[in-house]
């Protein structure tokens, strides 16, 4: 899914006050974290995602291929966290502007 910067203002905006859901950490990206991650963001919507591995390189990769096997757009990284969105089934949690 393709967000506009409005959405991903929108998105940020609210994530701000949310707590990382799911820890990627030394054992690396790990089918039990991803299927953690798309449990979450079915529930959810909108996650943070807390990433400590390598360097700022490693994390950009690390949440791009969660993203992209989790169908998941990646919102923000900042640091260590991440944000991912994922519109869910049936009716949306999270309303995003147009």
């Amino acid at each position: 899914m393709k967000l506009s910067e409005k959405q991903k203002k929108h998105l940020r905006r609210l994530a701000h006050s949310l707590h990382a859901l799911v820890s990627l950490g030394n054992a690396g990206l790990t089918d039990g974290v991803v299927a953690e991650l798309d449990r979450a963001l079915a529930r959810h919507e909108l996650v943070k995602v807390s990433v400590r591995v390598g360097d700022r390189e490693a994390r950009d990769h690390a949440l791009k291929e969660l993203a992209r096997r989790t169908s998941a757009s990646v919102v923000q990284r900042v640091g260590h966290v991440g944000v991912l969105y994922r519109r869910g089934e049936g009716l949306a949690k999270v309303l995003l502007p147009e």
